[in-house]
């Protein structure tokens, strides 16, 4: 519950689940302790966990997590399997994991969920602050088995987006009962009247772990009052809550309504149509939280007028102490986020999935068109990938950002190949983990963040440049204003900060 008087028992600020490991466990404990929802981005965390302990698990938080894991056999393969101590040569590869298909091994399985446990436990040990978990609807088959673990660590809250999330609902509800939790997969070119294909996490191959679990609460990250509207008809699709993001967030974003244009900068075009309508919204009658762009208190007393509960808050944590984001890369954001030579794209091209997608154009990673042409291309992690179904009917995989005589095999097209950046090893490297090359080489890292940085003034002291999550959290709680006594909350109602800042 929030320390700050939320409206009912739902806390105030909610902590972006960003990146791959960008919000880790020490970030949202940090705002969990402050008595707001700290998130654990749930996204590659079975990379995440497999990499630390190869690293040798500095201070042993992972193995203290992975003892309390109700499956202590699980727990023992695993360290078995990744677990080096002293931490691997410094040009020593990176041991790579199974890559996630419909028919996932056992070994795959059970390192998604004690990974995502261990990540959840790790954030609400020895407290009673809400802790959450987010995830992309693009990413389904790792989906079951991920929220079972996080459900094994008594997460408070499951939030998703990047899609319509539709189904986790459901698959909350059979986990809570000891159920299989199973969604349906999105095969390309299954046609109408397919075979269903399905993923699976059953409590029954956990015959340690205990069968019935509390259900989490349910957040659906939304860009329009239409998807809003569409979850909210139906018992079996409804959310308990709302996230309603603009466009300006970092990550991936809805892509505008309609056939997409650019501006001359080479970023998608939004216009009225992309305006979340939040009277509609207000009238569904679930709770509401504003993200993208509303990192001030003022904001936060206008979103709170107009009858959201809250806001969501990403960029200001993504760059606090306690975030993953790699020391120098946080540094570089913030000193040319000040002095003001800092651009930040909406790049329609660069993720795999086809969202518009926020990157911070920084020397030295894949935003730089020289690193980006001399990186070779390989598709080792996977996580973006794309089921598709041959002629022959059988399933495979392809993703724009792979090798591009693979991707061409596969029946792709060129052109959906310009410009794809690999997010899975990008991102992972962004938090210091990225795969160790030949000749002593790394990874290069891609940073997302979001395209308002205008806290930042606010939240550093003179002559500083790092801040902590408690801040963040005190200067948005402080001396909240009506909206009349604050410019910066003109037209939020009607604009919803769609137009950038």
């Amino acid at each position: 519950m929030s320390s700050s008087g939320g409206q009912g028992d739902w806390p105030t600020i909610i902590q972006g689940g960003m990146g791959v490991g960008v919000s880790g466990w020490r970030l949202a404990r940090a705002v969990s302790l402050s008595g707001q929802l700290g998130v654990v981005s749930g996204v590659g965390l079975d990379t995440v966990i497999a990499r630390r302990l190869q690293l040798g698990d500095p201070g042993g938080h992972i193995r203290r997590a992975l003892a309390s894991f109700p499956h202590p056999g699980i727990a023992e393969e695993i360290l078995d399997h990744y677990f080096v101590e002293g931490g691997i040569r410094p040009q020593q590869h990176f041991r790579l994991l199974p890559k996630l298909t419909l028919q996932p091994s056992q070994r795959s399985t059970n390192l998604l969920v004690a990974a995502n446990f261990a990540e959840i436990f790790l954030a609400k040990e020895g407290h009673e602050g809400l802790v959450g978990v987010n995830y992309l609807e693009k990413l389904q088959l790792p989906a079951p088995a991920s929220v079972y673990g996080a459900m094994l660590a008594g997460v408070d809250y499951v939030l998703v987006g990047a899609g319509i999330p539709a189904q986790l609902p459901g698959l909350l509800d059979a986990l809570a009962a000891g159920r299989p939790g199973v969604i349906s997969v999105d095969v390309l070119g299954a046609g109408a009247g397919a075979e269903a294909r399905t993923v699976a996490v059953r409590p029954g191959a956990f015959p340690a772990a205990p069968l019935e679990l509390k259900r989490p609460k349910f957040l659906a990250i939304v860009a329009s009052h239409v998807l809003a509207s569409y979850l909210g008809r139906d018992a079996r699709t409804r959310p308990d809550g709302f996230v309603v993001e603009g466009p300006v967030a970092g990550g991936h974003s809805a892509p505008p309504r309609g056939p997409l244009t650019l501006d001359d900068d080479g970023q998608p075009r939004y216009g009225p149509r992309d305006v979340a309508d939040l009277e509609k919204i207000t009238a569904l009658g679930l709770p509401y939280w504003l993200a993208g762009g509303y990192a001030s208190p003022h904001l936060l007393a206008e979103s709170r007028k107009v009858g959201a509960v809250g806001i969501q808050v990403g960029s200001a944590f993504a760059l606090c102490q306690e975030s993953n984001l790699t020391a120098s890369l946080k540094l570089e954001v913030i000193r040319r986020a000040l002095a003001g030579t800092l651009r930040v794209r909406a790049d329609p091209l660069a993720s795999p999935t086809g969202f518009p997608f926020k990157v911070a154009e920084l020397p030295g990673t894949l935003a730089s068109e020289e690193v980006y042409a001399t990186r070779q291309r390989v598709c080792d992690a996977s996580y973006l990938r794309t089921p598709y179904r041959k002629p022959d009917g059988e399933i495979a995989y392809l993703c724009p950002a792979e090798p591009l005589a693979a991707y061409l095999r596969k029946g792709g097209n060129m052109a959906e190949t310009v410009g794809r950046c690999c997010l899975c090893n990008g991102l992972v490297s962004a938090i210091g983990l990225g795969q160790r090359l030949a000749g002593g080489a790394i990874e290069p890292p891609i940073v997302t963040i979001g395209q308002d940085l205008s806290f930042l003034p606010k939240l550093l002291a003179p002559g500083r440049d790092a801040y902590a999550a408690a801040d963040v959290v005190a200067y948005l709680l402080e001396g909240v204003v009506p909206a009349s006594q604050g410019a910066e909350t003109e037209g939020l109602v009607s604009a919803h900060r769609w137009s950038g800042p």
